[in-house]
């Protein structure tokens, strides 16, 4: 019986007797990256390191100027847009609150109820520019109301340059809700006249009512995220149309800063919760529709502390990964560009 041989050693076939010599590796394979193969590949900015220029407040009620001021833990507030109780200014209002903050624009209230034939524009006295806002309550959903109310928009539209909209009724969550909103803008938006594209601003959908209860593990699976993703998407097809980033109704005290002892931060926990409904706002709306503002609906109190709001919202844009431009574009650049003079 004959065995196959076994096949040679390398480096010991041919009668070598020492290993072969292996191939030298150059110097570079033991030198750290080139500067420009590294600024191919960035590292992502950090919450630390990420602030944004200035910052124009542009959801700022006007009894919250007194109580709470424009202090946001250090940095720099160069303006505002103050919601006025009433239609008449405040007495003594200049175009600077200070000598570094100045009055960007005053949103005057109407109501969606009633035909607002007798609102004047008293923007011109003070020189200040003037925009309207409203609340839309499930009260406007009933077919009287709503025609009422599409008529009201067609009318500010039609004399005003800007309109804020407190959207106080669940519509990012409940499709038949929903669907009436969107056919309230769709109806009121057409057919203006002089083909006038006027801005609307969405406040108290981003990020919307929520129960913190549910985790997020659920809440991805949860019927109400999937359509607050559509109805995001639906949402971002009117052009004009932008979204305030302002405290949520969500029935607790925002929280200060992160506590690196504490194992259920509440900072951290409300991080990952804003962060999921910036997600699907981020993606359909971009960094050029979204306004950051301070004060919440007004269906809720005012806010004692905004400086907590202020590191929230930004943290949770840092830890995205967004860039410096989309961080002072929602902090400032936005509502410059809609709300500055005509």
């Amino acid at each position: 019986m004959s065995f196959a041989q076994p096949l040679p050693s390398p480096g010991l076939a041919s009668g070598r007797r020492r290993p072969k010599n292996l191939p030298s590796l150059p110097p570079s394979a033991f030198s750290p990256l080139s500067t420009g193969t590294s600024d191919m590949f960035p590292l992502p900015p950090t919450p630390i390191a990420l602030f944004p220029g200035e910052v124009i407040d542009a959801h700022l009620r006007s009894e919250a100027l007194e109580s709470a001021g424009l202090d946001l833990a250090g940095t720099e507030v160069v303006g505002a847009v103050l919601l006025l109780n009433n239609l008449s200014m405040p007495e003594g209002l200049q175009s600077s609150l200070t000598q570094n903050v100045r009055v960007l624009a005053v949103a005057a209230p109407f109501e969606l109820s009633a035909t607002p034939s007798d609102y004047a524009d008293h923007s011109e006295s003070s020189g200040i520019p003037q925009s309207l806002y409203t609340s839309y309550v499930a009260s406007h959903e009933a077919p009287e109301a709503r025609s009422q109310a599409i008529e009201t928009l067609k009318w500010a539209f039609s004399n005003s340059r800007l309109v804020d909209i407190d959207v106080q009724s669940d519509v990012m969550s409940n499709v038949a809700k929903y669907e009436v909103f969107e056919d309230l803008l769709m109806k009121a938006t057409t057919d203006l006249p002089g083909d006038r594209k006027v801005p609307i601003v969405l406040s108290n959908i981003l990020p919307p009512p929520h129960d913190l209860s549910l985790p997020i593990v659920k809440l991805l699976a949860d019927p109400s995220y999937r359509n607050y993703q559509a109805h995001s998407a639906s949402l971002s097809l009117f052009p004009n149309l932008y979204v305030k980033f302002t405290p949520p109704m969500w029935n607790q005290t925002i929280p200060g800063p992160a506590d690196p002892t504490s194992e259920m931060d509440q900072h951290r926990e409300w991080k990952r919760k804003i962060k999921m409904f910036i997600g699907p706002v981020l993606e359909a709306f971009g960094y050029e529709r979204i306004i950051f503002g301070t004060s919440p609906s007004f269906a809720a109190p005012s806010l004692s502390n905004p400086a907590d709001w202020y590191a929230l919202v930004r943290e949770s844009f840092a830890e995205l990964a967004v860039e410096q431009d989309a961080i002072d574009a929602i902090f400032s650049l936005n509502a410059k560009r809609i709300y500055g003079s005509p």
